[in-house]
């Protein structure tokens, strides 16, 4: 069964919060992060990797297209596909060796630039911004009934 789950993002505490619920329920498989500049899509990243147990900073990959993390014998790739010309650069850059990683799990910012290259997703959020940028929406998108109740009642849903 496909869920879906609509949320406001009003404050840098809701993200991590969202991020806390999804670390406990989603550690490897593919998400998909959509959204305009600015939206909170590595703000999110970032704290879903620490509820993951990294400790450090967390750079945005826009110009190295993808950062590794080993987290807890645990691998995450955060791909950041902004910049990406052609699809097929992924290719080059050896993406099917990051992909062909067992039990690991992959984030990727600008997903539509990917194309055939990259898996689809299993859970994919996307984040719009406000008019004025104050706050922002969230919508995800996944299969995963246990995550669907955590985060009714992480977020007080009805």
């Amino acid at each position: 069964m496909s869920y879906s789950f609509h949320l406001p993002l009003n404050s840098e505490a809701d993200t991590q919060q969202l991020a806390r619920v999804v670390a406990q329920h989603f550690t490897e498989g593919v998400i998909y992060l959509i959204g305009d500049l600015g939206a909170g899509k590595t703000t999110f990243t970032r704290y879903l990797l620490q509820q993951l147990g990294h400790e450090g900073s967390v750079k945005s990959p826009t110009y190295t297209l993808v950062e590794p993390y080993s987290i807890q014998n645990k691998q995450v790739f955060h791909f950041d596909l902004y910049r990406l010309n052609d699809p097929y650069e992924l290719e080059l850059m050896g993406i099917r060796d990051y992909l062909d990683t067992p039990n690991a799990l992959f984030l990727f910012e600008w997903p539509s630039k990917g194309g055939e290259e990259i898996p689809a997703a299993d859970f994919t959020i996307e984040i719009l911004k406000s008019e004025d940028e104050l706050s922002r929406h969230a919508t995800l998108n996944f299969q995963d009934e246990m995550l669907y109740k955590a985060l009714e009642q992480a977020f007080q849903h009805a």
